[in-house]
């Protein structure tokens, strides 16, 4: 598709001007652009501030207000909203019955970032907007992004510790709270937590930037959230790229005037360092040894599910391939895994067991590929030393964030294209997420998986990955042999094309 083809996202945001530039419409609008959306601008209210503090504020009136809304959403709904700094109550309550009349229709989502105090210690908040916050917006947000004080006074429960004032928020009907921790003293570690009513919480960790060019973080990581969500991410993946997104900002700030300076905005985050350090429902890594490395390239990864696709393929003599075995009792499982294992030494073939880790390590299988699932069950010390390579799954950046945790020798990236092999708990990842998740993996080998065939392997090969792997390219084709050989044809000539 040609750039002028391409589509870009609609997203809003609704909030205060700054004067200075680095915070609310400002920052909200930076942040779009660079995390490639369309961001239009709903303003309630104009700011006299700088880089020191803020002198003062008069809001849009609410014909104004209201007229910028109708306006936008006649011709260009958003996908997603962001709201900040709305300093007049009779302003929010404007927008808790217009998100009340629309949101349904329009299905587009909404983040907060509900902003009460600027960070030069002016205060924008009375008892009035506390009280529609909690009452009419709360039900309407999918996020919302409070930092402690924020939490706080949000909650009305200053003896409570931050988890139940967070819960209290949702009790009201917000479906989700991220608390952000920059406010805390916990030292050189920030940590941030997501919170949603039926999901386990998930918290990120990150070093504290020690730097004073900081003015407008949280309208930048809310406008971030926004975005990624507008682009189809889940919320917790979209929190993560958020996350990522200021930290990179942060690390690149400059300074403006005598105060606080501003967060430098540039593209999409890649580099690992800038991404949180995840603790969820995770797999006890239990301090065991570091997997063993793949050593030589992956390249083409056939992937089967019997000891007769094994034989089959054995005459074109693959370097790498993983058994699938779903299908019989124990007993017969183990026989084809010893079997499999003998051929693969036999013929020099790097052989991956899918999820059957136990017979792997007891037969000496080369590897062990696991699921997300599988990975809360198996004795990952054990496997690590065995001296058995493992290979995991993942269908987000909250999956790849886990599995990096845990230093695989590679990390399936998937699945990119509609597969009918098998049922998929995610949609298809396609080029552009496939292509960000290998970049966020130079360190790790990658192997991209998914309704990949013969027409997709030059387009999943300039993503980046180290190798595909493939299942009905080979076994649904009327020449299983055949079609192995164009794809690895395909792969090398790709490779040496771009060498």
């Amino acid at each position: 598709m040609s750039d002028s083809a391409r589509v870009k996202p609609i997203v809003w945001t609704i909030a205060s001007s700054d004067s200075g530039g680095g915070a609310g419409i400002q920052a909200d609008l930076h942040t779009f652009n660079a995390l490639d959306c369309h961001g239009c601008s709903v303003i309630t209210a104009v700011t006299a501030q700088n880089s020191c503090q803020v002198i003062g504020y008069e809001t849009i009136s609410p014909a104004l207000f209201c007229a910028q809304l109708n306006c936008l959403l006649e011709d260009m709904p958003p996908q997603a909203i962001k709201i900040g700094l709305i300093p007049e109550p009779a302003l929010l309550q404007l927008l808790a019955d217009w998100l009340r009349q629309h949101k349904a229709a329009y299905q587009f989502t909404v983040i907060a970032d509900p902003v009460l105090s600027s960070s030069s210690g002016y205060d924008f908040i009375s008892q009035s907007s506390l009280s529609i916050w909690r009452r009419q917006l709360m039900p309407l947000l999918d996020l919302i992004t409070p930092n402690l004080p924020e939490l706080l006074l949000l909650s009305g429960l200053p003896q409570a510790s931050e988890h139940q004032q967070a819960r209290i928020l949702l009790e009201a009907g917000a479906k989700a709270v991220l608390i952000k921790g920059g406010h805390s003293n916990s030292g050189q570690y920030v940590r941030d937590v997501l919170l949603t009513e039926n999901e386990p919480e998930i918290e990120l960790t990150h070093k504290r930037l020690l730097t004073t060019n900081n003015h407008g973080t949280g309208c930048v990581l809310s406008s971030a959230i926004t975005t990624s969500v507008a682009h189809g991410y889940t919320l917790s993946d979209a929190v993560i790229i958020a996350r990522a997104y200021l930290q990179q900002a942060l690390s690149q700030g400059y300074a403006t005037g005598k105060g606080a300076g501003c967060l430098q905005h540039s593209c999409w985050p890649e580099k690992p360092q800038y991404f949180p350090h995840l603790s969820a429902t995770l797999p006890a890594r239990q301090d065991c040894p570091a997997f063993a490395a793949m050593i030589s390239p992956i390249g083409l990864y056939p992937v089967v599910d019997s000891i007769q696709w094994l034989l089959s393929l054995l005459p074109c003599q693959p370097d790498v391939i993983q058994l699938r075995l779903k299908q019989g009792n124990a007993r017969d499982i183990e026989q084809h895994i010893v079997q499999a294992v003998n051929l693969s030494r036999d013929y020099g073939l790097r052989l991956f067991i899918n999820d059957h880790w136990e017979l792997a390590i007891k037969h000496g299988a080369y590897g062990v590929h696991l699921g997300q699932e599988d990975l809360l069950q198996a004795d990952l010390a054990a496997i690590a030393s065995a001296g058995l390579r493992l290979g995991i799954s993942t269908h987000s950046y909250t999956e790849l964030l886990i599995a990096r945790q845990l230093k695989p020798s590679y990390i399936a990236l998937g699945h990119v294209f509609a597969t009918q092999t098998k049922m998929m708990p995610s949609k298809p990842q396609g080029l552009t997420k496939l292509k960000r998740y290998a970049a966020l993996c130079r360190d790790i080998p990658t192997v991209a998986i998914g309704g990949i065939g013969l027409q997709q392997i030059k387009d999943v090969a300039a993503c980046g990955v180290d190798g595909i792997a493939v299942v009905s390219a080979i076994t649904a084709q009327h020449n299983p042999q055949q079609a192995y050989n164009d794809l690895q044809q395909q792969w090398s000539s790709y490779h040496a094309y771009n060498s």
